[in-house]
Formats: structure tokens, C-alpha cells, sequence
């Protein structure tokens, strides 16, 4: 009797855990509730700052915005904890964290405060905590923190200078330390409006290590990975009910080497693989050279090269994917305005195509079960309008940046790209 009641109650709590609404891995595919989970998603790095009541937070807007997400049935949204370091003109404003350890009081809140209201709405939402580019600090922050330096000079560096600044990220114990205790600090964390600590809260989809990490050189590969290595474990040990993933751009971001990338996903802490997807910013198109609906020649060859190119890089990734068992998110993609213009006045013929072609890959893994689960497109500036090209304190923000021109690849509440949003996220139901 003693033994079918051990059975029972063994039976009852598995039955229970299965039903507590968090994202979980079954193999190649993520479930919730024991049933698959395939999605059609956003950036909205900005959202813990709306949410807030301090400089930037407009609660009415951040309603206004995830309601209108959800009628358009794009409810998992990737976001940003919070910046580091210095404020600079190319850096996101407010500053979560402006030195170590010390913290933001109304940006905590307001991260408190979004968790509530993406609940409210059943919405999932994966955390970012920290990042290889400057405009929300990460790298070069805790590289500044760690050499005492009294300056960031970030906004100044050209490219190939920026990537020989970090790749000292990997091989600098002491940033790296600093970056540890920012991760207890936050993956530890208890919502201040509920009493609920974030570590049992199925909202929060998954963490992410950071936004697109990078070793940025062939010497800082190997100290890249362990550092990876040691954050993964570091955050199940924290919070063991939530995924896990590094936020990989993919072969791209791994200095060229895919097995660095397989290397890195198949540690058993990482519980499914990312790929960034970006035509102009990897010179598959041109920029300034975007066709125009006058351009109907020049447009269709240059979207049959992306896709081309697109093409091989979803099937590089998604066999891997299969290999490892594990599912693959497209949590980054992106593709500029007609004629490389920014105003929401645009037209968007060709990124329109382009977006049909990439959220048709995972309406069609959704069908056949495949590994191809999400897609997150970058990203979501909704009812944000501004009259400058680079952000300024007092503009609304928008997916794009600080350091990138407003309007470069947002998607805007009027665009009619909304039409092919809601059309794929209606065929995955």
C-alpha cells in the first residue's frame, strides 16, 4: 500500500511540473505544458526602461506596445537586464549598473514590473546579461572597471581597434569576476512586487550569457569558451528551472569556426543553440544600394543572393542542431528599409520579403516537428517616432540603438511588415 502510494504521489507531482507553464527542452523541440512550443518573436531591449517610473518609463506606451504584440501573436520577446558603466552619447540611458555592483533601484523595478505585466499577458521573455558591443557597455565596461580605467572611449573606436579592446574581455579574469557577481546578483534576484524569485518564474523563457559574445580573436578562443563554460554553470547552479543559452550569432560570431560553435553548444548546461541573421551588416547587400520599388530588377537579384546566402546558413546551423538534439532560435534577424531609408514614412517591400522568406523556415519546422523553433526578429520600435537619425536623451527608443541610426532595421506599428507577423504566427497555433 505504502509503495502504490509513493507511486501515486510520484505520479501526481510529475503531472504538476509538467503543468507549471516554463519552456522546457524534449529533445529537439521546446514544450510548455508537455505540448510544443514553436514561436514567432521580438527584440525590445528597452522594455525593463518603459516599465520603469523613472527617466524613459511610460507605462502607457509599454501597454499599449505588448498589447498590440499580442494581437499580432509575437509574445516571446528577447530584452536587455539593464546597461553598464559610463553614460556616452552611443550608449543606452538610463544605466542599470553605472558601477560594480551597485544598482539602478528604479530599473530593478522596473524589471520587476515588466515580468508582471508579460505575465499578465502569458507573454515568455528570454534576459540578456551582458553584451560584446558597446551601446549597453558589457565588455567594454567591465574591461574599463577591471584596468581602472577613468574613461570609456568606446564611441570613437573604429572596428578593427573595437575588436582588439575586447577580445582582452576573455583573457581578463578580473572583468570576468565582476561580471560573475553580476550574474548572482540578478539570476538571484526576487521580485520586489510579488515576493516571487525570479529563478521560479516560468515568464522568464530562459538566460542568456549575453548578446552575441564574442572571443573576437584566434588567441582569446580558448580562455572564450572556458569562460562560457564556467557562466553556464554558474547559472544552473542559481536557477536550475530555467533554459540556458549563450546568444551565439553562429559561425560568424565564432571568428569563423563552426566547431568552436558546436564546441560551445554542446556543453549540457546550454539548453538549445541561437543564430543572428544580418544581410547588410555582413555584406550580403550593400548598404545604400537597397532597391527602391523603381528598382524591381535590381531588388529581385539582390534578395535571391541574401536569401542564397540565408539558406546555407539556417541548414549550416540547423544540422547541427540536430546532431546535438537540441532546438535552434533565429532570435536575431534583420533587413533594412527600401532605398536604406529610416523614416517609418518608407516603404518596406524588400525587408517584407525578406521576412516572409525567414519565418517561413520556422512555419514549416513547426509542421514536420523539426529543431527550428523560433524566430525573433530585431526588432520591435512600434509607436516610437523621432526627428533625428541618432538617439537623443528625450527620444522614445526603439530597437535600434544608441549607436545605430533610429529606424535602421525597427519595425514600426504602421509598417505593413505587422501582415506577414501575423500571418505565420497564426499558422503556428
Amino acid at each position: 500500500m505504502k509503495r502504490l502510494l509513493f507511486f501515486v504521489l510520484s505520479f501526481c507531482t510529475l503531472a504538476l511540473s509538467a503543468q507549471d507553464g516554463f519552456v522546457r527542452c524534449n529533445g529537439g523541440q521546446f514544450v510548455i505544458n508537455g505540448q510544443p512550443y514553436y514561436y514567432i518573436g521580438t527584440n525590445a531591449w528597452y522594455l525593463p526602461q518603459l516599465a520603469s517610473q523613472g527617466v524613459g518609463g511610460d507605462s502607457l506606451r509599454l501597454a499599449r506596445e505588448l498589447d498590440t504584440l499580442c494581437k499580432l501573436g509575437v509574445k516571446n520577446l528577447r530584452v536587455l537586464v539593464g546597461a553598464d558603466g559610463h553614460p556616452t552619447a552611443r550608449k543606452v540611458s538610463p544605466i542599470l549598473q553605472p558601477e560594480p555592483g551597485v544598482y539602478n533601484d528604479t530599473l530593478l523595478l522596473g524589471l520587476d514590473r515588466l515580468l508582471c505585466e508579460l505575465a499578465r499577458r502569458d507573454m515568455k521573455v528570454v534576459l540578456y546579461l551582458n553584451n560584446s558591443w558597446s551601446w549597453s557597455g558589457g565588455y567594454a565596461s567591465y574591461i574599463r572597471w577591471a584596468n581602472n580605467d577613468a574613461a570609456e572611449k568606446m564611441d570613437s573606436m573604429e572596428w578593427n581597434a573595437w575588436c582588439r579592446h575586447a577580445a582582452h574581455y576573455a583573457q581578463n579574469r578580473a572583468a570576468q569576476e565582476l561580471f560573475l557577481n553580476h550574474v548572482r546578483f540578478i539570476v538571484s534576484r526576487t521580485n520586489s512586487l510579488t515576493g516571487r524569485p525570479y529563478s521560479s518564474d516560468p515568464t522568464i523563457m530562459a538566460w542568456q550569457i549575453g548578446n552575441e559574445p564574442r572571443a573576437f580573436s584566434e588567441e582569446s578562443k580558448a580562455p572564450f569558451e572556458k569562460w562560457v563554460a564556467e557562466v553556464a554553470a554558474l547559472i544552473k547552479q542559481l536557477d536550475p528551472n530555467h533554459l540556458l543559452s549563450i546568444g551565439s550569432e553562429g559561425k560568424e560570431g565564432c571568428e569563423q569556426d563552426i566547431q568552436l560553435y558546436n564546441r560551445l553548444h554542446a556543453n549540457p548546461n546550454i539548453d538549445y543553440l541561437t543564430i543572428h541573421i544580418w544581410p547588410q551588416n555582413w555584406g550580403w547587400v550593400k548598404r545604400g544600394e537597397v532597391a527602391t520599388k523603381k528598382q524591381k530588377e535590381l531588388m529581385r537579384q539582390q534578395l535571391e543572393t541574401v536569401y542564397r546566402h540565408t539558406e546555407e546558413y539556417i541548414r549550416l546551423h540547423t544540422a547541427l542542431a540536430r546532431d546535438l538534439h537540441k532546438p535552434l532560435v533565429i532570435e536575431e534577424f534583420g533587413y533594412p528599409r527600401d532605398g536604406g531609408l529610416f523614416s517609418p514614412k518608407s516603404s518596406t517591400v524588400a525587408k517584407d520579403a525578406y521576412y516572409r522568406f525567414i519565418l517561413s523556415h520556422v512555419v514549416e519546422s513547426h509542421k514536420i516537428g523539426d529543431v527550428l523553433c523560433g524566430v525573433n526578429f530585431w526588432g520591435w520600435n512600434g509607436m516610437a517616432r523621432t526627428d533625428h537619425t541618432w538617439w537623443q536623451p528625450g527620444d522614445p527608443y526603439m530597437s535600434d540603438p544608441a549607436q545605430e541610426e533610429q529606424g535602421l532595421y525597427g519595425v514600426f506599428d504602421s509598417d505593413r511588415t505587422l501582415r506577414s507577423l501575423r500571418h505565420s504566427s497564426r499558422s503556428l497555433k
